[in-house]
């Protein structure tokens, strides 16, 4: 079954991919671009994946999303003046991406019906996407944020198995904490306790998720749709 939001997303790429675009490499650790930086257009990721992140006055670092094959990266911001961008992308492996200029793609928007009702689905998505996330840091705190992460990170890059649901994807409990606005030490605690528990266990690097369901029944799970309880 493919869902909505997957359907969407389909429609909106072949419209993104008859737009001249250019194919760029970016090598691991480099940044695509930087917060302040004039908007230079549109991408799109053929392999490899991008880290969308912002780092507070304070020096803190914090992962909004990570950006997987044929995902959309860039502001969704189009016909403004001067815009610039209001976060870092930066690569976490090799990557090969498209680049489409802010202005074929707004010219393209402007002719292209279709087009244009895809790319609003996909900001309206997007936004959604932010303001679950949110949710639920606020209702649920810290210990409910990583779960939450956990959850999406499963419906993003997991992968089931015989034992659980294996989340097949490097990350760092200081990854996990960047994701929660937490510190590593929390992350480590709340980890700790998961693992003595049986919910969790760590296979060559990798999170295993042996009870997910748990995790959803602990911060009250509305069961929304996939598209929108994603990592990316």
């Amino acid at each position: 079954m493919v869902d909505t939001g997957s359907v969407d997303a389909i429609t909106g790429m072949e419209e993104l991919l008859s737009i001249r675009h250019q194919v760029k490499e970016l090598k691991k650790d480099n940044y695509l671009f930087r917060e302040g930086d004039a908007v230079s257009g549109f991408f799109i990721i053929r392999s490899g994946k991008i880290r969308i992140e912002k780092v507070t006055p304070d020096g803190q670092e914090l992962t909004l999303k990570i950006c997987g094959p044929s995902q959309m990266v860039g502001e969704a911001t189009v016909f403004s003046e001067t815009p610039k961008y209001m976060l870092d992308a930066r690569a976490i492996e090799d990557t090969v991406i498209l680049h489409i200029p802010i202005n074929d793609l707004e010219e393209a928007l402007l002719s292209n019906g279709r087009l244009s009702i895809a790319f609003m689905k996909w900001m309206g998505i997007d936004q959604q996407k932010t303001q679950t996330k949110f949710r639920d840091l606020l209702l649920h705190g810290k210990k409910g944020a990583l779960y939450s992460t956990l959850i999406r990170l499963s419906n993003s890059y997991g992968l089931q198995t015989e034992k659980g649901i294996l989340i097949n994807l490097m990350l760092t409990n200081q990854d996990l904490a960047n994701f929660c606005g937490m510190t590593r030490e929390m992350v480590n605690r709340i980890q700790g306790d998961l693992k003595k528990r049986g919910i969790l266990t760590l296979s060559e690097g990798k999170i295993l998720l042996h009870d997910i369901e748990h995790l959803k029944s602990e911060i009250n799970c509305e069961n929304c749709p996939i598209f929108l309880c994603k990592i990316d």
